[in-house]
């Protein structure tokens, strides 16, 4: 039982800070990425599902903009990990409606495993999965075109801008690998 504990002091040391020129690239490119999402058409979400789905792409927006090298980052990640986790929770949501607890858990979890399986894992993705099954009413009847407008739409904005800001200075170069 110590050695449990033990594991749970650490033992490495924090990495170095990022130089500012890197800090000025991901504000830029965050900046540039959400409000691009806040000005196109997401469909006919309500407000509170559109705060939801934007927190998501928030979340992608430190990914891609601020952890460039991630492998949680890269482009079939981002890509990747957003529709597949928005397709399970999608189906999860109409597997389990009315047990929201049991949906939501299950859609998280199924994701982060799809995730895995196929080589995508994307934190935000999770978040993606539990919109799906936490959403308004309005959210639920759209299905699975959820997973193309706002989902994929919103990370192919950002996944677009990533392109262009994220190669702009010298030293910075994404992606790593699609």
């Amino acid at each position: 039982m110590k050695a449990y504990f033990r594991k749970m002091k650490g033992g490495g040391t924090a990495p170095p800070m990022t130089s500012i020129v890197n800090i000025f690239w991901s504000f830029i490119g965050a900046f540039a990425g959400i409000a691009t999402i806040h000005f196109s058409p997401m469909s006919s979400l309500s407000s509170s599902d559109y705060n939801l789905v934007v927190g998501s792409f928030g979340a992608s927006a430190v990914l891609i903009y601020g952890a460039v090298d991630s492998p949680l980052a890269q482009p079939r990640n981002l890509i990747g990990g957003h529709i597949i986790s928005a397709l399970i929770g999608v189906y999860c949501y109409q597997l389990l409606a009315p047990d929201i607890w049991l949906a939501a858990a299950l859609a998280v979890a199924s994701a982060i495993v799809a995730m895995h399986l196929t080589k995508t894992l994307h934190p935000p993705g999770g978040a993606t999965a539990l919109i799906a099954v936490i959403g308004s009413p309005a959210l639920h009847k759209t299905g699975y075109f959820y997973a193309l407008v706002p989902i994929a739409r919103g990370a192919f904005i950002l996944l677009v801008i990533a392109l262009i800001v994220n190669n702009i200075p010298k030293g910075r170069r994404y992606p790593k690998y699609w």
